[in-house]
């Protein structure tokens, strides 16, 4: 699953995000989801989040597994 919809993206959700500077690589970061910072319903790059380590990046990729589930 994608991240371009806020709806699909919740605290406590493991994710795939790609952080600023790695864009250009398209290096992907794993981690969990401790804050959603874009406010808007859909982004076409990928919803803001903040992770639990405190990394900021666009969800590029949704994982099943929740971390409270």
């Amino acid at each position: 699953m994608d991240g371009n919809k806020r709806e699909d993206i919740q605290i406590g959700k493991r994710v795939r995000v790609v952080q600023k500077k790695d864009q250009r690589s398209g290096e992907l970061t794993e981690g969990v989801v401790a804050k959603i910072l874009t406010n808007s319903a859909t982004h076409p790059h990928g919803i803001k989040v903040m992770l639990e380590d405190k990394t900021v990046g666009r969800v590029k990729e949704i994982l099943n597994k929740s971390l409270y589930q």
